[in-house]
């Protein structure tokens, strides 16, 4: 028989693919990582978008209760996380209620007064400032650290509170939450020194 050439032909030897030559031994193929996401990643989605007839119920609620409570835990575990609840002794969640409209400083009731008894509205200050302030009046001994807003029903606002004991052990030992204790940073809510007085004096 007459000798073929192979070159003449043109025959290509069949192509191994990337997956059969990693089966092989050949190449090392990197498997994505899987990526788990915590507790905290499905409470702030479920807050993006609450389930209104339980909010509705617990605005109910609220409703009956005092202006300024106190709370065991705090509503919203993430948003309080993040801006620096730690459940030890010395943090303490309160929940405060506004009154929706008006914004209007009070008519004066006694003292010196104005000739016509103006009530201008008091726009420099937002509701959540307000809030804070509030809350730190009615615990003079404790620091506001921070606040964060629960939702709002046709009458009222509702936030949650984080306040602090500068007094306790566990407050001065801790690293990430004893710079409170200094005395710079007493009555925070009413300098303007929190997150919401910060925006509302245009600092952002």
């Amino acid at each position: 028989m007459a000798k073929v050439n192979k070159e003449k032909l043109n025959i290509q030897k069949p192509q191994v693919s990337y997956m059969e030559k990693a089966d092989e031994g050949k190449l090392s193929v990197k498997k994505p990582q899987v990526s788990y996401r915590g507790m905290y990643h499905y409470i702030k989605q479920a807050w993006k978008k609450p389930d209104m007839k339980v909010l509705r119920e617990r605005m109910v609620e609220w409703r009956k209760s005092e202006v300024i409570t106190k709370v065991e835990k705090p509503l919203r575990l993430d948003r309080a996380r993040a801006l620096g609840y730690k459940a030890k002794k010395g943090f303490v969640v309160v929940r405060v209620r506004l009154i929706r409209g008006g914004h209007r400083r009070p008519r004066p009731n006694k003292g010196r007064r104005s000739k016509r008894l103006h009530t201008r509205k008091n726009l420099k200050m937002n509701y959540q400032w307000i809030a804070e302030q509030r809350a730190a009046r009615k615990y003079k001994n404790l620091a506001v650290l921070n606040s964060y807003n629960l939702g709002k029903d046709g009458v009222h606002y509702f936030y949650e509170v984080i306040l602090v004991d500068p007094e306790r052990p566990e407050i001065k030992n801790d690293k990430t939450i004893s710079w409170i204790t200094r005395p710079e940073n007493r009555d925070r809510a009413f300098h303007g020194l929190t997150s919401a007085g910060k925006k509302a004096r245009g600092l952002r």
